[in-house]
């Protein structure tokens, strides 16, 4: 088996990154270039959206578990780059030399996570409407669905009421 990053745009110029881990090369590109092309994108040159993100440890942890004030310096002190209110979340961002630190700080306080890992997160987000929205999210899910697959990275920024809209349907 061998790793390989495919990379492509989607619909509205939404960029996106597949890991897979595959042992036919000559199975694997075929398939998701399939996948770009139905939700209106295509396959991209290696390089082409990569520069785009970067390498960093993300944690998710309920808004309900821990004062937002404690949070920020027991995160900021281990190492985190950003401690931000998303909803009825926290998200916390380190590079990733520091995930460890922060994770291991986050336990010993036993501050409990929705999720923690080493993630490609995007410098810049691209707004889509409900349209393009419901073709990102099945081409996100048609990619995860693949078997060689291992991980989705998408840039798009879906608005709120666009998911609820989505998620009402």
């Amino acid at each position: 088996y061998e790793e390989v990053l495919y990379e492509g745009y989607g619909a509205g110029g939404v960029a996106v990154m597949c890991e897979c881990l595959t042992d036919k090369r000559n199975r694997t590109a075929p398939e998701l270039r399939k996948i770009f092309e139905a939700a209106g994108g295509q396959l991209g040159s290696t390089g082409c959206v990569n520069w785009m993100f970067k390498a960093k440890g993300a944690f998710s942890i309920e808004a309900d578990k821990s004062d937002e004030d404690a949070l920020m310096e027991i995160a900021l002190e281990a190492g985190a780059d950003d401690v931000v209110a998303e909803g009825d979340c926290f998200e916390i961002t380190s590079d990733v030399a520091s995930f460890i630190a922060v994770k291991n700080a986050l336990a010993e306080k036993e501050i409990e996570t929705i999720s923690g890992e080493l993630a490609m997160l995007p410098d810049t987000l691209v707004k889509v409407d409900a349209d393009r929205a419901r073709k990102i999210l099945k081409a996100i899910d048609n990619f995860e669905d693949n078997e060689d697959v291992q991980n989705v990275y998408a840039n798009a920024d879906i608005p709120e009421e666009v998911l609820a809209e989505l998620d009402s349907q």
